[in-house]
């Protein structure tokens, strides 16, 4: 693989496949966080600062039937473009692209249109790669968040550039940053599990058990545990077909002298909705009629006894509803907390998707060792799986 900062852009066009896949007001379209586009700032700039220009591929939502507005890139162009604080040119077929690239001048960016608007992309089409790779004469990916998928513009697309292919700069943050905790972490290493199900979480929990001290449950998938133990957990979300798993699961962590820490306690809901009547119960008891929707008091302690300790913090997943009021103490409790270890000198890592959104809700995003962008992306490295994205760089 080719390295990023040594190699020479100098009157290359450079096709730099990043992660515009921002979210956006659904009824104005307007850009609600626009994180993903500033984290590709630097790797753009190296560019074109090298005398180079920049053709721009990125996906953008999930749009099933072909172009629709409501999934254009044009939405995020303004923003690019401010951003940047310069020209960009945007292509909306890749006709349009291969005309364009032939006048583009160094310094100039053109970004194309949403990728999984062109057939095949999903797919990972080598004829749309093809397509791609005459857009450019180098291939950088800097689409952490897209790396698990092995899509044309994310894999394929490097195969037609054996020796000009290399990680952007973000996508080197985000590696180096999960290698530190996969690679020998300093200990007590901590990790902090939150979200709805265990189905999600099941291999990287299986993977934690070998490299983690500690493993804090918490969210919905605490109340499949809690059944595993035979606790009552009235109506709180629970996976049936998982008690099995979650049982091996503990049994495992037992032999390897792993502590997972559960839930004590938990506030608990008697409907699913923001302003529902709500009650701490022990997690282990929680009535027939109730939910539970967020960690209690004392578990919001306890899990904070376990922070405080650590050297080493891995937090994917809230702990409760957070987007709700009512519900968002326990998520706000463990982004503190882990603020406060990192003051302390431990190293943090946040896993992007919900994590990310609860430690810039809570205004902690500078306060933790470093936000990563990349949700399932993240995951998938933390099951020991190698990134396609990355795979074929190499």
């Amino acid at each position: 693989m080719q390295l990023f900062n040594d190699y020479s852009f100098e009157s290359k066009r450079a096709i730099l496949r990043v992660d515009f896949n921002v979210p956006i007001d659904k009824e104005s379209l307007e850009i609600q966080d626009d994180k993903r586009i500033q984290a590709a700032l630097p790797t753009i700039k190296f560019i074109l600062n090298g005398g180079g220009s920049v053709v721009l591929l990125s996906h953008f939502g999930r749009p099933k039937n072909g172009p629709d507005p409501r999934a254009s890139l044009r939405i995020v162009l303004n923003r690019l473009t401010a951003l940047l604080d310069r020209p960009v040119h945007f292509a909306e077929t890749l006709e349009e692209a291969n005309n364009a690239v032939q006048g583009l001048q160094s310094g100039e960016v053109l970004l194309v249109e949403n990728v999984r608007f062109f057939p095949g992309e999903t797919e990972g089409s080598i004829e749309l790669a093809q397509n791609f790779a005459r857009l450019g004469d180098c291939y950088i990916n800097d689409a952490f968040g897209s790396a698990h998928r092995a899509h044309a513009s994310t894999t394929q697309l490097a195969s037609f550039f054996p020796k000009d292919k290399m990680m952007g700069l973000l996508m080197q943050e985000e590696t180096r940053n999960a290698q530190h905790i996969l690679s020998n972490p300093k200990r007590p290493f901590t990790a902090i599990l939150g979200g709805a199900k265990v189905s999600d979480k099941i291999m990287i929990i299986e993977n934690l058990l070998t490299i983690a001290s500690d493993i804090v449950i918490g969210g919905g998938m605490a109340y499949t545990f809690s059944k595993a133990l035979g606790g009552a957990i009235g109506n709180s979300l629970v996976e049936d077909e998982r008690l099995t798993s979650v049982k091996q699961i503990l049994d495992k962590a037992k032999t390897l002298e792993v502590k997972i820490h559960l839930p004590e306690d938990t506030v608990a809901a008697v409907g699913f909705s923001a302003d529902a009547k709500n009650k701490v119960f022990p997690t282990i008891a929680i009535p027939d009629t109730w939910m539970g929707l967020d960690i209690g008091p004392k578990a919001r302690e306890q899990f904070t006894e376990v922070i405080l300790q650590s050297n080493t913090i891995l937090w994917n997943g809230p702990m409760g509803v957070f987007e709700w009021d009512a519900f968002s103490q326990g998520t706000k409790h463990i982004a503190h907390a882990v603020a406060e270890a990192t003051k302390l000198g431990a190293f943090s890592l946040i896993g992007g998707g919900d994590s990310a959104a609860a430690v810039s809700k809570f205004n902690l995003s500078d306060q933790v060792s470093y936000v990563s962008t990349g949700g399932g992306a993240l995951l998938e490295l933390f099951e020991g799986k190698e990134l396609p994205g990355i795979k074929a760089l190499r």
